[in-house]
């Protein structure tokens, strides 16, 4: 072992969020493939400054930093890609294609089974996770577990009638 190797440590951050993109990628698949199963629908946040986001200039101006789509009753032309994944939604009258690259994304939220997880950034430096603002959805809050305590057996007969 070297010395610097001492010194080098796992980012385990960084893994979780390549994983959780994966993970979104298949889901996002699944959904161009097949469409939307249930109640089952996305909020999706992301950084409109990052490079590789491709949206009209309408909605730059009007989502200069950061910009939440919703993929539930209407979108068309859902395409995944390794890098990222593209989408057409509806703007009031306007249909607009967006492109949304896995890295500018900062928050996935289907509040159907509420799941939601927030992306961290990077310091410009790259010294490590900075993190995002206030999560627009509740359902992204972690609430505290409830402590733990033996199972109580429950007889099905009392449900019965």
């Amino acid at each position: 072992m070297t010395d610097s190797d001492a010194t080098a440590t796992i980012d385990y951050g960084h893994l979780m969020h390549d994983a959780m993109r994966g993970l979104i990628r298949r889901v996002l698949q699944d959904v161009a493939e097949t469409g939307l199963p249930g109640d089952h629908h996305f909020f999706i946040s992301f950084d409109t400054n990052h490079p590789g986001v491709d949206i009209a200039p309408w909605l730059h101006d009007r989502y200069p930093e950061d910009m939440t789509i919703v993929l539930q009753h209407w979108f068309d032309a859902l395409d995944v890609r390794d890098d990222g994944f593209s989408v057409t939604l509806n703007f009031g009258e306007s249909q607009e294609p967006l492109v949304v690259p896995w890295a500018a994304m900062k928050t996935f939220v289907d509040p159907s089974v509420e799941f939601g997880f927030r992306f961290e950034r990077q310091d410009d430096d790259g010294t490590g996770p900075e993190p995002i603002e206030e999560a627009p959805f509740a359902e992204m809050e972690e609430e505290p577990e409830p402590p733990r305590k033996d199972a109580d057996v429950v007889s099905l007969d009392q449900f019965r009638k």
